[in-house]
């Protein structure tokens, strides 16, 4: 574990925010707004109109929420008021979970397949083709959910994926339900915390369900927990050795929802020295918002987002070259790289990011720092890849996009 890692929860400027540090640098840092709806909340929601032409159904959360639900879920689909058939309509009162937030133009993502997150484990729905029951799951394609078969984290080695495949309580519960054992359970000692964690979500999701059918449409039948608790659960063991917080209502929250674990939670209390001097937030988090990030060895980033993609140039700055220039070169690209995969994971950039970094004449160093940027980004608790080198000679990533960037967070009113 790391031990100077640590996750701060604190006011800043009347926005609440989570911070991951470690070895002096953000790691991860997430803004929480107060709205009425957020991700991670399941409500009864009615289908207001169906669009064949982007293959989709605007589905009403009541008052000024319109969502968007991709048209491919609707055979998925728990239906409220009447008895599923595969299709939904105009009217229809359908289960709906809120997966993305509103972002800029767009509507919020809502999808039909319910799910509960904890640290160790995700408790789903795969399939709701019958009124109050879930059926088992079905073979699909590679990396879908098959009946009685757990989901393991690629992230863990064999052994642990076997471990975990093997427990009876998890191929039981994944006969009715979709179960994926999260990277965070491969540092437990043993298997207590994970079944007792599986079997308290199973139990809240079969209740919501049993439920649904019987409440009226727009009700709210659950409330994902603050987005301070999901940024615990969500941080690798391996980053952190404790949360601290000089907020005592965020305390009281999390000593309660940590009590059966191990993690330790500390309230900071001093007057002289606020928990956001203390570890230089303002500067942090300015360095995040601005578009030039400087590189131990003199050379320097430009971080450029746009509308349609994440443009980042890599160049020589105040280094010197010496005689050897490229393998020179070939050292800032590597330290461009690794500040790179940093930058994304803590701005939360996603999308198709083109990277220029500073030409190399030998196809062999190209290779090499291609491969180097793809074992930097597997990593990334969030799905990220490297593509490849373009035409002109840039390379190619992309990251999957699950919130607003840290800089779109920021702008928004709390």
């Amino acid at each position: 574990m790391a031990q100077d890692g640590k996750i701060l929860i604190l006011k800043f400027h009347d926005k609440l925010l989570s911070l991951l540090l470690s070895n002096n640098q953000v790691l991860s840092v997430r803004v929480q707004h107060n709205q009425a709806i957020t991700v991670g909340d399941i409500y009864i929601g009615k289908v207001q109109n169906i669009s064949r032409n982007i293959n989709a159904a605007f589905v009403d959360l009541g008052g000024k929420y319109l969502t968007f639900l991709p048209m491919a879920e609707a055979r998925s689909a728990y239906l409220a008021n009447r008895t599923p058939d595969g299709t939904i309509k105009p009217g229809d009162e359908i289960l709906v979970q809120v997966i993305k937030e509103p972002m800029k133009t767009k509507l919020a993502g809502v999808t039909s397949k319910i799910s509960l997150s904890g640290r160790y484990v995700v408790i789903g729905t795969q399939n709701a083709s019958l009124k109050g029951h879930i059926s088992p799951n079905k073979t699909g394609p590679e990396g879908k959910i098959t009946a009685g078969n757990v989901q393991v984290s690629s992230k863990l080695n064999k052994k642990q994926q076997n471990r975990f495949r093997n427990l009876g309580t998890l191929q039981k519960l994944s006969e009715q339900y979709q179960v994926i054992v999260r990277t965070n359970a491969g540092s437990l000692p043993e298997d207590t915390p994970l079944i007792r964690e599986t079997e308290e979500l199973a139990g809240t999701l079969a209740r919501i369900l049993e439920i649904a059918d019987k409440r009226t449409c727009y009700s709210c039948l659950y409330h994902h927990k603050p987005d301070y608790i999901s940024f615990i659960q969500n941080a690798y063991h391996t980053e952190y050795s404790e949360v601290v917080t000089d907020l005592p209502d965020v305390y009281e929250t999390l000593q309660e929802s940590f009590k059966d674990t191990a993690i330790q939670i500390r309230f900071y209390e001093d007057n002289y020295l606020p928990l956001h001097k203390l570890y230089s937030v303002e500067i942090r988090i300015k360095e995040l918002l601005d578009k030039k990030v400087w590189l131990k060895s003199g050379g320097y980033l430009v971080i450029e987002p746009t509308e349609a993609l994440i443009s980042i140039d890599v160049n020589t700055g105040k280094c010197e070259t010496g005689k050897n220039t490229e393998e020179t070169f070939m050292k800032i690209n590597q330290e461009a790289a690794e500040m790179i995969a940093l930058q994304l994971r803590a701005r939360n950039l996603s999308g198709m990011i083109l990277v220029d970094f500073i030409n190399l004449k030998q196809k062999e160093h190209e290779a090499q720092l291609l491969e180097y940027m793809r074992k930097l980004l597997k990593q990334d608790p969030v799905s990220a890849s490297v593509v490849d080198m373009t035409g002109l000679g840039l390379m190619e990533l992309t990251r999957k996009k699950i919130d607003p960037s840290f800089a779109e967070q920021m702008r928004k009113d709390v």
